[in-house]
């Protein structure tokens, strides 16, 4: 049987912006609970959840890390996510897994954008939510101001808990469902103190803000609240954990996570007020019809995340869904038909693995070496169903790849597919027209950090280039010419004769028409012609393909004895060039539709931006569904010019607004702007 029920199990997302202190606030839930037994620092780089060499190299989290522990008899999951905008698709696999989220707030700092895209990220997937204000340590920490932004950012539901009324070297901390005050030093140690009529009347305020909130629990408090009885702290204790399930409530709390400031409180809060696996009775399957979930009933897990390690081999990190999974067992992939063999089951605390023969409905565990097994599938043992994928932001930062030498150019393509099972948020394309490989990422940082992984895990080095854009050309005037080889040197020779209409063609490739009569070019060697101008149109005046080229073959000659396929293909490529000398032919590149989305008070800046980059608005309008106070600014834009705009539009939003591409054609590029690329093109040749 397993070690904790699902009754006792609490999966727990910790979200917020970069620098917060998530990790520092996982780090200290495991030392208070004894999970650990020193205190890491990630400026150390020796904390729990940061282990991988890229995140201790860069003193942040790259990607969402498990961590189990235990308190007061309580099985605590906490993943550790990212806070950086790059990384996001690691934020969406801890929210979908995760039954509630706290996310840290800066003390400082406050409400951040990070902060704001968090709150997007829980709501979006249903799971309550409760604030965590750190750094209360510092001296420039306000409480009540931060306090004041979550009110007026997340509105009535953000309440108080747990509030400082004294900072300095040693902190005072109320609980204000209990009313008790607690002292803090600066190792961490707290001890319950009288309470003072100063700090009741400081916590009186918030009190009264809390009351409010858990009145609007049941219809039993909000008669007691209307008639000014207080509550008592069971009925208190009880309206917070139905409060937060309802999602009527949104509690915050505080403390400093180095010092150890109101940690316990946080462990009390989770273990007592959070929702177990089973509080909201139904998970979503791919359809997003719901589906019960049944503890006792058929085993089913959910793989929400995997990593390739060349050591360990890949590890699938899954939550059950359904009944238990035990060792031994085997489920049915329902993606690929296959039986994996749950042939080891872990546990997992950062990269500390700990080997478990059963686990319960909502628990999160790790099989090893489960090579038929992405991630999003679903396992299980009878019932034929699969469970609602995770939604990764698509990637539009686009590098062309190149190994650094022929040592490299031999690995790369496994490596990069190892790589591209681990993270989703990775596309690969291998560009036949551009002949570069090119590798698709959510931003800068994120490819940095591909590159320096299949350094680390697969010794690969590849450096990151600008990916070249795939220009094409097109003739605009008609014209009429003429191509004669003839060729005789002793023996058989070689005569080819064509006369061709050339006239820009509203096909993609070549429109090619026999108009000859009379046999001037025998039926054998038209193909040929055709064959020729096809082969021709590879490079243009420039040495870019050319397209949409109409061509029509309306006589020429040939000799019964010197004319062959040869020389007619030959004929006919001396047509083309001479038709590139008289149809001035022009430079194309691929432009497509843009729709950004962004608050409505930035809609004049993303506008200037935009035509800076040679784009078309084609229109605005509101952006509908959850999203109030944000416009969609659809626009035409020249592919070359977005190179760089997912970093380009997050400094102008802060992270607020985003955007999608598509390419839908070709348009004919300015005569400054082809200028220079003719120049570059020749340049590089």
């Amino acid at each position: 049987m397993a070690e904790f029920n699902t009754k006792q199990i609490r999966n727990v997302a910790l979200l917020g912006h970069g620098g917060c202190g998530k990790t520092s606030l996982a780090e200290a839930m495991l030392y208070v609970c004894g999970a650990t037994d020193r205190l890491g620092n990630t400026s150390q780089g020796n904390t729990v959840c940061d282990y991988d060499a890229e995140e201790k190299a860069r003193g942040f989290s790259l990607s969402a890390t498990p961590a189990h522990m235990a308190w007061n008899d309580v099985k605590i999951n906490v993943i550790d996510a990212p806070g950086f905008l790059d990384f996001e698709g690691e934020v969406k696999q801890a929210v979908r897994v995760a039954d509630s989220a706290i996310i840290c707030v800066d003390g400082k700092a406050g409400v951040e954008v990070g902060t704001e895209l968090a709150w997007v990220n829980a709501k979006s997937t249903g799971i309550p939510r409760a604030f965590f204000v750190n750094k209360c340590d510092d001296p420039e920490t306000k409480f009540a101001r931060v306090f004041g932004q979550l009110h007026a950012t997340f509105g009535v539901h953000v309440c108080p808990v747990f509030i400082p009324v004294e900072t300095g070297k040693d902190v005072t901390m109320i609980d204000l469902i209990e009313m008790k005050a607690f002292k803090y030093d600066e190792k961490g140690k707290r001890i319950e103190m009288d309470m003072q009529p100063a700090w009741e009347s400081m916590a009186e305020e918030y009190k009264s803000a809390l009351a409010e909130a858990l009145a609007g629990t049941s219809d039993e408090l909000m008669e007691k609240y209307f008639e000014g009885e207080p509550f008592t702290a069971e009925e208190s204790a009880e309206a917070l954990h139905n409060g937060i399930i309802q999602g009527t409530i949104v509690p915050v709390y505080c403390g400093s996570a180095v010092h150890l400031w109101g940690v316990v409180a946080m462990l009390n809060a989770i273990a007592a007020s959070f929702p177990r696996p089973t509080a909201r009775m139904a998970e979503k399957d791919a359809d997003g019809e719901a589906i019960d979930i049944k503890p006792e009933g058929d085993s089913a897990i959910f793989v929400y995340k995997t990593i390739a390690d060349p050591f360990v081999g890949k590890m699938t990190f899954f939550k059950v869904m359904n009944g238990c999974v035990r060792k031994d067992m085997v489920l049915v992939n329902r993606r690929s038909g296959a039986q994996e063999k749950l042939a080891h089951i872990y546990i997992m605390r950062g990269q500390k693995q700990l080997e478990v023969d059963e686990l319960a409905c909502g628990d999160l565990g790790m099989l090893a070496k489960c090579n038929d097994t992405n991630t999003g599938d679903t396992l299980t043992y009878s019932e034929d169903v699969t469970y609602m994928p995770i939604a990764y932001p698509t990637p539009y930062m686009c590098r062309a790849i190149a190994p650094e030498t022929a040592k490299d150019e031999s690995k790369i393509s496994q490596a990069i597919a190892r790589m591209l099972e681990e993270d989703p948020t990775l596309r690969y394309e291998n560009n036949a027209e551009t002949k570069q490989m090119l590798i698709y990422g959510t931003g800068d940082m994120h490819l940095a950090v591909l590159t320096s992984k299949l350094k680390s895990r697969f010794g690969v080095s590849v450096k990151l280039t600008e990916p070249k854009i795939a220009y094409r050309e097109k003739i605009t005037k008609r014209c009429d010419v003429e191509g004669k080889h003839k060729k005789q040197n002793g023996g058989s020779g070689q005569y080819g004769h064509v006369k061709i209409r050339f006239a820009p063609g509203d096909e993609e490739g070549l429109t090619f028409v026999d108009a000859t009569v009379g046999g001037s070019v025998p039926k054998n060697f038209i193909p040929a012609v055709e064959k020729g101008l096809v082969d021709s149109m590879l490079k243009g005046a420039v040495g870019f393909p050319l397209v949409q080229l109409k061509a029509e073959l309306y006589d020429g000659s040939y000799h019964p004895v010197d004319s062959d396929e040869l020389s007619f293909r030959t004929a006919a490529s001396i047509a083309y060039k001479k038709c590139l000398e008289e149809s001035a032919p022009v430079l194309l590149e691929p432009v497509g539709t843009l729709l950004v989305t962004v608050p409505d008070a930035l809609v004049g800046d993303v506008m200037g931006d935009l035509n800076k980059r040679r784009s078309s608005v084609l229109g605005m309008y509101p952006c509908e569904g959850k999203n109030n106070g944000f416009t969609v600014i659809e626009a035409m834009a020249p592919k070359a010019e977005i190179a760089d705009y997912t970093i380009a539009l997050r400094a102008m939003s802060q992270g607020r607004g985003w955007y999608s591409y598509e390419v839908t054609g070709y348009d004919t590029v300015p005569a400054n702007v082809a200028a220079k690329v003719i120049a570059a093109y020749k340049a590089e040749q």
